[in-house]
């Protein structure tokens, strides 16, 4: 599975695949224009694989459509009651307000990261810190939103834990964000689960935008 686009100052791209042998993935990927010029980012990882992890997924990706201008905690909510009659989800989500800000929120293993290009290899900026629990089933009763500085040029990372999270020394933050989301599917999948990876780069102001 591959899709890219662009959406305000955002180019992204996503990549993945189902765990072999199974005809669907129960990773998902959201990418919602939420107005304003922001950007509302989700990867949510069912869990286990095949139909019953789609299903999870899918409830989450449909509430997030439907919801998209709440904030994050609400929407991480509203996602876990949706799911309440399904195996639950990993659910990590990050809102990028055009301002040279993200903030995300994590619930589960969905890793992610702010890349940049450093001095010599790509350099971690930030890494969201995620709760354990699972979304749908075992919420924790505390969630807060991180708010991180992105800088034009920089990438978002997101990915399930079908992807060997040591990619970031070997990325090329020159190329397009779809040849980076493949990369890190073909070099760094594993074949014991479904694979979903998304990145996203901050492209700065648009030329003559007021």
């Amino acid at each position: 599975m591959h899709e890219d686009g662009s959406v305000g100052t955002v180019e992204w791209a996503v990549a993945g695949r189902p765990l072999p042998g199974q005809r669907v993935s129960g990773d998902r990927s959201v990418v919602l224009d939420a107005g304003d010029g922001s950007v509302l980012f989700a990867v949510l990882d069912g869990l286990g694989h095949g139909a019953a992890a789609a299903d999870a997924a899918d409830r989450a990706a449909q509430v997030l459509a439907d919801n998209r201008a709440e904030p994050l905690d609400v929407l991480m909510v509203l996602c876990h009651r949706a799911m309440a009659d399904t195996r639950g989800a990993a659910v990590s989500l990050v809102l990028f307000t055009g301002d040279d800000e993200l903030h995300w929120l994590g619930v589960g293993n969905v890793e992610s990261r702010v890349v940049a290009i450093g001095p010599g290899k790509p350099a971690v900026r930030a890494t969201a810190l995620l709760t354990g629990g699972i979304v749908g089933y075992l919420l924790p009763p505390n969630l807060q939103t991180q708010t991180v500085a992105i800088r034009p040029g920089d990438v978002l990372v997101m990915s399930t834990d079908g992807i060997v999270s040591d990619f970031v020394d070997t990325l090329d933050l020159a190329r397009p964000t779809t040849d980076i989301a493949d990369d890190i599917l073909r070099h760094h999948v594993k074949d014991t689960d479904d694979a979903l990876v998304l990145a996203a780069r901050h492209r700065g102001p648009i030329a003559g935008a007021s």
